[in-house]
């Protein structure tokens, strides 16, 4: 844990250099040097509409969440391979999962080999085709020291906007996962006063994706506040309801106990189009774009009930235009069995039909 006297000695430095960087639009602070990251479809970088933007995404996955390889890339579980056969699985876009802020020094500066290993997983899914979201994920730390998070949060986008900022449209940012706790709404929507004039320093018109507090919560919505002028920014929001079905059995959340809960009753179903219907209509008030960031059921609640509900909620996004990114491809809530090499059938089959098949709830 990070002292008070360590943030105050730091964080004023932290400030000036993210200010620098967001005045002059070229500076690079990760050790490799000066030059921005050159990968395959660098250098062609033209504006999309927010709303085209999520009509490509489509149907998504949350990638490299917690993979030893940001660490030791030879430990990864998640080779950039894997990208090839989610496309090749019918999937549109990807999530990659980033917890940058224990790879920063003192002065908040990016490990050089950690920022290589991202631009190694960013060109290789752009090669293929797939739309890439970059999430930073510290939701925890942001969750405990509302400072802390805004002086490393500010730095990683200094730093990581203009590496990209001659990417494809294809490559998207996302600001932070899952603002709660101590960083509640209210402060969520200065921070993003903040971190957004960072990013459009060097990335005037790249897609961004923000969502509400309180776990980029539906019922925040409302309480989100957006730019109005910029219209470069797509909405998200996550959705596990009901928790008592999708995490029981999960070991992080003990509350929810492990009790055979099923899902896909008649009510079930109207609950979950409600939920989706308000998120339309603030889509529809507002005129931004919808990602479903996340969603899934835990591996311990039924599969004939896991296979319903994650049907269900991928066609209820569509049915709306919303893209969608399935909570995961490994680790846990798993579409994807790395150690045996193969696809969780019954789970990819509900998130993207065979060819001829409904998928209905």
């Amino acid at each position: 844990m990070r002292s008070s006297s360590i943030a105050s000695r730091f964080g004023a430095f932290a400030v000036l250099l993210v200010a620098a960087i967001a005045v002059t639009g070229c500076a690079e602070l990760s050790r490799g040097g000066a030059n921005a990251a050159q990968g395959p479809l660098s250098n062609t970088f033209v504006g999309i509409d927010a709303f085209a933007q999520v009509a490509e995404m489509g149907r998504g996955v949350n990638v490299l969440s917690e993979d030893p390889g940001w660490t030791d890339p030879a430990k990864a579980r998640f080779k950039p391979e894997h990208f090839k056969k989610i496309h090749d699985a019918g999937f549109n876009s990807v999530r990659i999962v980033m917890q940058a802020f224990d790879h920063m020094d003192m002065y908040y500066v990016m490990e050089d080999g950690w920022m290589k290993h991202l631009d190694t997983m960013v060109d290789a899914a752009l090669a293929t085709g797939l739309t890439v979201i970059l999430d930073e994920h510290d939701y925890l730390i942001c969750s405990k020291d509302v400072a802390i998070c805004a002086q490393k949060l500010n730095a990683f986008w200094a730093q990581v906007a203009p590496r990209y900022k001659n990417y494809s449209n294809k490559l998207v940012f996302e600001m932070l996962n899952e603002p709660h706790e101590a960083l509640t709404p209210e402060l969520w929507n200065a921070q993003i006063k903040q971190t957004l004039p960072i990013i459009r320093a060097t990335n005037p018109v790249r897609n961004v994706i923000i969502g509400p507090g309180s776990w980029n919560s539906l019922a925040m919505l409302p309480k989100l506040e957006l730019p109005v002028i910029d219209r470069h920014i797509i909405a998200t929001f996550h959705d596990y309801s009901p928790m008592e079905f999708t995490h029981q059995g999960s070991p992080w959340v003990s509350q929810y106990k492990l009790t055979g809960r099923t899902w896909g009753s008649e009510a079930d179903i109207a609950q979950m189009n409600k939920n989706f219907d308000t998120a339309k209509a603030w889509s529809n008030e507002w005129n931004r774009p919808i990602l479903l960031g996340e969603f899934g059921a835990y591996e311990t609640a039924p599969m004939e009930s896991r296979i319903r509900y994650d049907a269900a909620m991928a066609r209820a996004a569509e049915a709306r235009g919303f893209a969608w990114t399935y909570w995961q491809f490994d680790k846990d809530f798993v579409v994807y069995d790395i150690s045996k090499d193969e696809w969780v059938e019954p789970i990819l089959h509900a998130l993207i039909p065979p060819p001829g098949k409904a998928s209905t709830p």
